[in-house]
């Protein structure tokens, strides 16, 4: 998985290991509905849902850590 960010470095699509690009709407739907593996939706402080990776201890995984396209 690969993630693209706005100017802010806010993330704003997620390529999927197929390929395919989708964005951020998108990738929390999926995760949703379980489509997309080893990511949660959770609902933060500002009261927005958010997308994250599921935590194992390994920070290199997280999203913002992940390879950009």
């Amino acid at each position: 998985m690969a993630v693209r960010k706005n100017g802010d470095g806010d993330i704003i699509q997620l390529q999927l290991s197929s390929g395919a690009v989708v964005d951020y709407k998108q990738a929390q739907a999926m995760a949703k509905a379980g489509q997309i593996e080893n990511v949660n939706v959770f609902r933060g402080r500002d009261g927005d849902e958010h997308l994250r990776s599921n935590a194992d201890g390994d920070p290199t995984n997280n999203l913002d850590q992940l390879p950009t396209f």
